[in-house]
C-alpha cells in the first residue's frame, strides 16, 4: 500500500523568520505523526533555517525547482549540490507557475529531473491542463504530452524513484478544486500510462499527488480516491492550523 504524502508548496512566501515560525509550529503538532510522508518546500532563502528546525524528525525538506547543471555559469540557479548542503531530499519540478511564467517546457523539466536524479533528490513532477484545454477536451493529450516530454525517456529504476504531482491549472490558486472523480480520472491516467510506457510494477509503487486549492475541507474525499496518494498543498500550508489538518485527514 501506498503510503500518502503530503507536501506543502510555500512558493514566493516567507521571510526566514516567517519560515522558522511555521516549521517550529508544523513540527509541534506533526512530530511524532508517521502515517504519513511530510515535506516542507520553502522559498531558497530559508532553506537552510528551516532545515534546522526539521532536523531529525518525520519532516522533510525539498526546494520548489532546481538547476539542470551541477555548476557553473548560470546566474541565478541553484543545483542538486547546493540543494543537498541546505538539506533537501526532494524538488518540485515543472510547476505550472513555472511553466507559465518562466518558460518552463517539457525538455527542461526531463533535465531537470534527469539532475534531480542524479544528484540524489526525489523529483516532484508536475503535469496539467489549462481551464481552455480542459474544456476544449484537450486534458488527455496535454497531460500525455507532458509525460512523454518529462518522464518518458527514464528508465524503470529511474522511474521508481519519483512522484508526479496532477494538478490542473484552472484550480491553483482560485479557490476551485477538480471533484474527486475528475481528479481521479486524471490520476487513473497517469498511472497506466506508467504501466504501459514504463512498468506495471513502477505504476504500482508510484505515488501521484493532487494539486489544486487542496484544503482541509477537500482533502479526505480526494483521498478516497484509488489512486490519489496526496497533496501538493499550496496557499494552505502557510497556516499550521490548515496544513496540519490536512495531513491528518489524509490517512
Amino acid at each position: 500500500m501506498r503510503k500518502p504524502f503530503i507536501a506543502g508548496n510555500w512558493k514566493m512566501h516567507t521571510t526566514i523568520s516567517d519560515a522558522i515560525n511555521l516549521a517550529n509550529g508544523i513540527k509541534r503538532e506533526l512530530v511524532d505523526f508517521n502515517k504519513a510522508d511530510i515535506l516542507l518546500c520553502p522559498p531558497f532563502t530559508a532553506l537552510s533555517s528551516v532545515s534546522e528546525v526539521i532536523m531529525d524528525t518525520n519532516i522533510k525538506l525539498g526546494a520548489q525547482n532546481i538547476a539542470w547543471e551541477k555548476e557553473g555559469a548560470y546566474t541565478g540557479e541553484i543545483s542538486s549540490i547546493m540543494l543537498k548542503d541546505c538539506g533537501c531530499k526532494f524538488a518540485i519540478i515543472g510547476h505550472s507557475e513555472r511553466r507559465k511564467y518562466f518558460g518552463e517546457s517539457d525538455e527542461t523539466v526531463n533535465r531537470r529531473i534527469k539532475a534531480a536524479l542524479l544528484g540524489g533528490l526525489t523529483p516532484i513532477v508536475c503535469v496539467g491542463e489549462t481551464l481552455e484545454e480542459r474544456e476544449s477536451d484537450l486534458t488527455i493529450k496535454v497531460i500525455t504530452g507532458q509525460l512523454e516530454g518529462g518522464v518518458g525517456n527514464l528508465s524503470e529504476e529511474e522511474a521508481k524513484k519519483i512522484i508526479i504531482a496532477y494538478e490542473p491549472v484552472w484550480a491553483i490558486g482560485t479557490g476551485k478544486t477538480a471533484a474527486p472523480h475528475q481528479a481521479q480520472e486524471i490520476h487513473e491516467f497517469i498511472r497506466g500510462w506508467i504501466s504501459d510506457k514504463i512498468s506495471s510494477e513502477c505504476a504500482r509503487l508510484l505515488r501521484i499527488l493532487y494539486g489544486g486549492s487542496v484544503k482541509p475541507a477537500n482533502i479526505r474525499e480526494l483521498m478516497k480516491e484509488e489512486d490519489i496518494d496526496g497533496g501538493l498543498v499550496g496557499g494552505a500550508s502557510l497556516k499550521v492550523e490548515s496544513f496540519v489538518e490536512i495531513v491528518k485527514n489524509s490517512i
